[in-house]
């Protein structure tokens, strides 16, 4: 797990005044806006208090200390702005999509263990998580109720009722 993540990256000024537009990378303006601070880097260097936030069209328009002109907001362009985890403030039964990753699968009934979390993709109305199994073949599993009984983030567990076939055959090996 990660301790700073994407937050969005700055694609063009916007103004004079050093404000930026930004592709979101996270769950978007009202989110976003409950940080003070952002990141240049991913290892959390760089920080600049975050004086504004706000949505324009799909786009965000940003704010940042130290960029009060069109000159010092075009030297971000292109640059991605993290935001520290430790400082969200995330809803009960809420987590980051990064710390599903690594998680043990297991049946919910019996307890066996299928392998470990190792993608989380987005394709459709819902994720999708590519479970690896220890032989490392990959399988599917669409995070839907049916299938997915249980995250349990603190404890590195997902639980799953798998229908018939969906950890016979992964989808990267060979048939017989």
């Amino acid at each position: 797990m990660q301790d700073y993540l994407p937050a969005c990256k700055i694609v063009t000024t916007h103004g004079v005044r050093g404000e930026m537009k930004a592709l979101p990378l996270c769950d978007g303006v009202k989110f976003l806006s409950g940080f003070k601070t952002l990141y240049t880097g991913a290892d959390g260097s760089g920080a600049r208090r975050l004086l504004g936030v706000r949505a324009q069209g799909n786009m965000l328009l940003v704010r940042l200390e130290g960029v009060g002109d069109m000159d010092a907001a075009r030297a971000m362009v292109g640059r991605t702005l993290y935001l520290c985890k430790g400082e969200a403030k995330l809803p009960k039964g809420r987590f980051f999509i990064d710390d599903v990753i690594g998680c043990q699968v297991k049946d919910a009934a019996s307890g066996q263990v299928y392998g470990k979390v190792t993608e989380v993709s987005h394709p459709a109305a819902q994720d999708v998580y590519t479970v690896t199994d220890p032989d490392g073949g990959e399988h599917m599993i669409p995070v839907v109720p049916e299938f997915v009984q249980e995250i349990n983030v603190e404890a590195r567990c997902v639980l799953v009722t798998p229908i018939p076939g969906m950890f016979d055959t992964p989808i990267n090996g060979d048939e017989d």
